[in-house]
């Protein structure tokens, strides 16, 4: 069983520090040490299910009650070239089995671990920032330079930090008893909680994890282009205030701080959307279910390596019949299709 693939789309978090490199620097800038590895630029970048911050209201009115597990909800692994003329953009499916390098200690129970089999958002509940990191490494072959995350709040403070919200545009209705979502057909602008709905949907479409990857993927796109029509980025005060809160004020081991990023905003400002690629690690079903790890999503180990393998080469993703039936642009989501990438 294998899943389409690879589409090009901007990525939002970077791109968006990128459109405006000179103004953010003033707000906010100062000396990087971002390093410049001769084989290209690894960030892992993760979002992470904490509800730290989070208000009882907020809980109730966009179904977030629950117990933090601290795992992550999504994970990407984003390579940028040496010659910073490329981005390539790969997520790891959250259910991946993976098998978590040890000893190490759980930072929830004092107990030390030998390596053991579990699925790859477990890594950063069990272990923080670092053993992500390293289970990431070992998956992957790649190093990891940096390491950004995101949790529900900064999430929404974020989207809320755009006048008027963020559009999410739909052909057939989306619900999920989940979530709370309830999206009618059309173009509906959101804000930080409805899009948090948005983006943890597994139920509206039927493609659970999948289908989320891909929402979160649009949702991102139009945020950024929100931002750029918006007036955020001749304001220096509403910029400043963004960007603060995308990069948030935690600590993490290699995390990537407010300076770095402004220097890869400087980078990367030449790029052009076609030169960025996004992609989803090619996979060829679910496993057998594993006693104490439960139903988890299996690599396509082929696929796989040949996707890392370019990117350890500081190459481009391999084409889309290699790795999947068909290669996804955004030309595949014209809205003649019902999923434009960018809302018109």
């Amino acid at each position: 069983m294998r899943f389409p693939r690879p589409r090009r789309l901007l990525l939002a978090p970077v791109a968006l520090l990128a459109l405006a490199p000179g103004a953010l620097a003033s707000a906010l800038g100062g000396p990087t040490e971002l390093p410049s590895p001769p084989k290209g630029l690894n960030l892992l970048l993760v979002g992470i299910d904490s509800r730290a911050g989070v208000t009882a209201e907020e809980k109730e009115r966009f179904r977030l009650g629950g117990a933090d597990c601290d795992c992550a909800d999504a994970i990407m692994l984003v390579h940028v070239s040496a010659g910073n003329d490329r981005v390539s953009v790969v997520s790891l499916p959250r259910d991946s089995l993976a098998e978590l390098p040890g000893p190490h200690t759980d930072r929830r129970t004092g107990t030390v671990h030998d390596a053991h089999l579990a699925k790859i958002n477990a890594a950063r509940a069990e272990g923080g920032p670092a053993l992500a990191i390293e289970t990431v490494e070992a998956m992957t072959g790649l190093p990891v330079h940096r390491y950004l995350e995101v949790d529900f709040r900064r999430f929404m403070d974020s989207v809320d930090r755009v006048e008027d919200g963020v559009p999410v545009c739909t052909q057939k209705p989306l619900k999920d008893p989940a979530t709370g979502l309830d999206l009618p057909v059309g173009t509906r602008n959101v804000g930080g909680g409805e899009g948090l709905q948005y983006v943890r949907s597994r139920k509206a479409d039927g493609e659970m994890d999948f289908g989320r990857i891909r929402k979160q993927q649009k949702f991102l796109v139009n945020m950024l282009e929100r931002v750029r029509s918006g007036g955020i980025l001749g304001d220096p005060a509403k910029l400043r205030a963004l960007a603060s809160t995308l990069r948030g004020t935690a600590a993490a081991e290699r995390g990537l701080s407010v300076s770095e990023l402004l220097t890869l905003a400087g980078r990367l400002k030449a790029i052009d959307p076609p030169r960025t690629e996004f992609a989803t690690v090619p996979v060829r079903g679910f496993n057998p279910p594993i006693d104490g790890v439960g139903s988890t999503v299996g690599w396509d180990e082929e696929g796989a390596a040949e996707v890392f393998a370019r990117l350890r080469a500081d190459r481009p993703l391999p084409p889309g019949d290699v790795i999947a039936p068909s290669k996804l642009t955004v030309a595949d989501y014209a809205p003649a299709r019902g999923s434009s990438l960018i809302c018109p």
